[in-house]
């Protein structure tokens, strides 16, 4: 696929056929995550691969566990306008049933020392997000959906001691894999126009295309 074609058609994807993601599909998507720039080239990254039922099953269940509020925010999403309610919606149900990925991917930053070594700041994260995005690009690519999801926030200690990440490593993420389901489909996205966006010099200061 064309470069510019990936990118604009690159969407959350939240429901997912049942069929297995090919190994060599996920090598090549991490091959693409690890080309990503980062701190010094200190390339602070690791990728935890959880594609066994049971051990997705885990994490379904503790994510499900946290949606108290599942029917109250259904009913708020009715009074969204028709974009903004499916995704709602559909955020609301894949949280119900992340199992239904096929494969769940883990970024964990490890032993990140440029441009800071604080796990917990906005600037470790530009070593290792790109390498995320990468990772989705390539997806796309290969005609699999994905989803950045941060829910790893609230349950990273029963992702530590699932899966033993050592204390120099930090999940960022939980990006679900999978061929799109029916009804699901890649972009065109919508956005905001590029020149509203876009200051030249000055904040003040814009051009148009």
């Amino acid at each position: 696929m064309d470069f510019f074609e990936v990118v604009h058609t690159q969407r959350a994807i939240r429901r997912f056929k049942p069929d297995a993601v090919p190994q060599e599909a996920i090598w090549r998507m991490i091959d693409a995550a690890i080309r990503a720039p980062s701190g010094s080239n200190s390339q602070p990254w690791a990728f935890l691969v959880v594609s066994d039922p049971a051990k997705r099953q885990v994490i379904a269940d503790a994510v499900r566990a946290l949606s108290t509020d599942a029917d109250e925010r259904r009913a708020e999403a009715m009074n969204f306008d028709p974009a903004r309610r499916r995704m709602r919606l559909g955020s609301i149900a894949f949280r119900e049933n992340v199992a239904s990925a096929p494969t769940l991917i883990i970024p964990c930053l490890v032993h990140p020392s440029s441009p800071t070594s604080d796990m917990t700041s906005l600037f470790a994260g530009s070593s290792i997000y790109g390498a995320v995005q990468n990772m989705m690009l390539a997806a796309r690519a290969l005609g699999l959906g994905t989803l950045m999801t941060t829910f790893n926030i609230a349950i990273e200690p029963l992702i530590r001691k699932e899966f033993g990440l050592p204390e120099d490593a930090r999940p960022v993420a939980v990006i679900p894999v999978g061929y799109p389901a029916e009804g699901e489909r890649f972009g065109p996205t919508t956005r905001k126009p590029v020149e509203s966006v876009t200051y030249w010099d000055g904040w003040d200061k814009t051009r148009s295309l």
